[in-house]
């Protein structure tokens, strides 16, 4: 944590004891003992674990002494050492936030665990600051990992504080609008909460993304309806709103709803407008997810010719274009697509989706093929990339009825931890990405 964030956690720590104390009746002294000889045995068991060299050890002493401070906080809360705990203060010289952090990594006595790397992703992360002012797509999506592989509270304990500022209206974007944590609320299973978000949001491009992603989330989960029904609000959205630019979004989400002539005529409507209006006026041509939705209709050729006007802004259409037409079947098109990308990492994620497309259809020496092409791109990046490392482990799983993507990806995360500050930044979401895809077979939101 950085020395900044650390010295304002520990002013409004203090700040917010000093309220407590002056709000809290008086506490008679007779009250103190029983939390204070809680707290004696838990330092007596943090001491017993640092002396010891048995992992196993060390942790039961650690979980112990956990339980008699969370104890102290639960039984005794109107006293001086809970609110100093439950507010992270210094009670002499043992710091409780530090103390649950190592609570927390003890999860990495397992190092190959999933849950092992998602706390070690999460350490990789910025910090968030207080107050929350912005939208992390980051931090949410270890919200979302955690909810997905099984530890519900600490999914709620990261996403918690960001509802609860969007719903201050704290959290926004340039146009004053929500941009993710509805998204996120819907891959957590918390769809009503979601659409109660989203429905509180005029601004055209956030409405009709939440609507769709919504929709996707609701059918990986089998609920066709829902998405059925969702489709039909994006689309009648944007038809009273003229969100014109978001068209291709509603075109996709009417396709996954099964009404593909309806998306098809909104999809070559919007087509020929944009390019229309591009033709006119010489601005930007056409939204990213035309590129996408041109894959989903199966046009080849169009979706490639979107694709390059727009992938440069949107590197992430590279992949999720070439995915959708290797699926249907577009092998060699896509493949010679992805060898000319020149940003290796984009290059590796789109190799993985190949390698996806072809398993799924049962093409495993095209997928083969594929495997070693992206082999070669990790070991000209000699473990530099974690990226790379990351979409290595994904496409392994695919491939293997093994673990052997495990030490894979852990090596990923290694990379990414010896890396600079700037590839540190911003590798958090794709890893997080990764993981989910592996351990779930659904993928994060676009």
């Amino acid at each position: 944590m950085a020395p900044t964030v650390a010295l304002a956690r520990r002013f409004a720590a203090a700040l917010l004891a000093a309220v407590l104390l002056a709000c809290a009746p008086p506490v008679l002294a007779q009250d103190t003992g029983p939390a204070n000889r809680l707290f004696v045995q838990a330092m007596q068991l943090l001491r017993q674990a640092d002396q010891t060299y048995d992992i196993a050890e060390e942790s039961r002493l650690l979980k112990d002494a956990d339980k008699l401070l969370t104890e102290v906080i639960t039984k005794y809360p109107d006293s001086a050492l809970a609110v100093q705990l439950v507010t992270n203060q210094f009670v002499g010289d043992f710091d409780f936030f530090e103390f649950r952090s190592r609570i927390r990594a003890l999860v990495c006595n397992e190092p190959q665990t999933s849950l092992c790397f998602l706390h070690r992703i999460g350490e990789l992360l910025p910090p968030v600051e207080t107050p929350i002012t912005t939208a992390r797509w980051d931090w949410l999506s270890l919200a979302v990992g955690y909810q997905q592989l099984g530890d519900t509270g600490r999914a709620k304990e990261i996403i918690a504080p960001f509802v609860s500022a969007v719903r201050r209206g704290a959290v926004a974007d340039s146009s004053g609008q929500d941009l993710f944590v509805a998204r996120a609320l819907s891959l957590m299973g918390q769809i009503p909460l979601a659409l109660e978000i989203t429905r509180q949001i005029a601004d055209c491009s956030t409405r009709v993304y939440n609507l769709s992603d919504i929709g996707k989330a609701a059918l990986w989960k089998g609920d066709a309806a829902a998405a059925a029904s969702l489709a039909e609000e994006a689309n009648k959205y944007a038809s009273a709103n003229r969100c014109t630019w978001e068209l291709g979004l509603v075109a996709q989400a009417l396709l996954r709803a099964g009404r593909e002539p309806e998306a098809r005529t909104l999809f070559l409507n919007t087509v020929e407008t944009q390019f229309s209006k591009f033709r006119e006026t010489k601005a930007d041509c056409c939204p990213p997810e035309l590129a996408v939705a041109a894959a989903e209709m199966g046009e080849p050729n169009l979706a490639l010719g979107l694709l390059r006007t727009v992938q440069d802004e949107n590197p992430w259409t590279i992949p999720a274009v070439l995915g959708r037409l290797a699926r249907r079947g577009e092998t060699a098109l896509t493949l010679a697509y992805a060898e000319e990308v020149p940003d290796v990492d984009v290059r590796g994620e789109a190799f993985a989706e190949l390698i996806e497309a072809a398993l799924k259809r049962n093409e495993r020496a095209v997928a083969e093929d594929l495997y070693r092409r992206l082999g070669r791109l990790v070991e000209e990046a000699q473990g530099r990339r974690p990226g790379l490392l990351a979409q290595r482990a994904k496409t392994q799983r695919l491939m293997y009825a093994d673990d052997r993507w495990r030490q894979t990806f852990m090596a990923a995360i290694g990379a990414a931890e010896r890396a600079s500050n700037f590839v540190r930044r911003d590798i958090g979401a794709p890893l997080l990405a990764a993981l989910v895809k592996i351990e779930t077979g659904l993928p994060m939101l676009d």
